[in-house]
């Protein structure tokens, strides 16, 4: 079932960015992306921790959570940088990482990265280091309200 769905994700991904609609070049697109699934199947590459379908209906909203995060902090990052008044308070925080799988953990830790004015430093057993650019944003993490968000597969 997953070497079902790797083609069709592979083929929808190829065809939006392609968009070609001629039967020739559509027919060339299923076999490079017969070839690639074949290729990858070989390599055992497809298994459950390559892409998480198993989180995939709970992923969906978390995108749009975390795109809304992105907006919100790119906002807030360069009011602070163009701001006349020294704003910026860079600090070094530890938090827990509250998820119990490890895909939950690494989902959890690359999106604090994505987020504008935060980045992970280390994510090490439970607990994840985070460089921040101001106390706000720090305690914003703090909070705790994306660790929420975060979809993990034993909640």
């Amino acid at each position: 079932m997953r070497t079902i769905i790797a083609a069709s994700l592979i083929f929808l991904f190829w065809f939006m960015l392609s968009g070609y609609t001629e039967a020739l070049l559509i027919a060339l697109g299923v076999l490079s992306t017969l070839v690639s699934v074949y290729l990858s199947k070989r390599m055992s590459i497809i298994d459950k921790e390559s892409y998480p379908f198993h989180l995939s209906l709970r992923l969906l909203p978390y995108y749009f959570y975390l795109g809304k995060e992105i907006i919100k902090s790119n906002i807030d990052v360069v009011k602070k940088v163009f701001s006349p008044v020294h704003t910026i308070s860079p600090q070094v925080i530890t938090l827990p990482a509250s998820k119990k799988t490890a895909l939950g953990k690494v989902i959890y830790a690359n999106s604090i990265t994505l987020t504008p004015g935060t980045v992970t430093l280390e994510l090490s057993g439970d607990e994840i280091r985070v460089h921040a650019l101001s106390k706000e944003g720090a305690v914003d993490l703090q909070a705790g309200q994306m660790a929420k968000a975060v979809p993990d597969n034993e909640e």
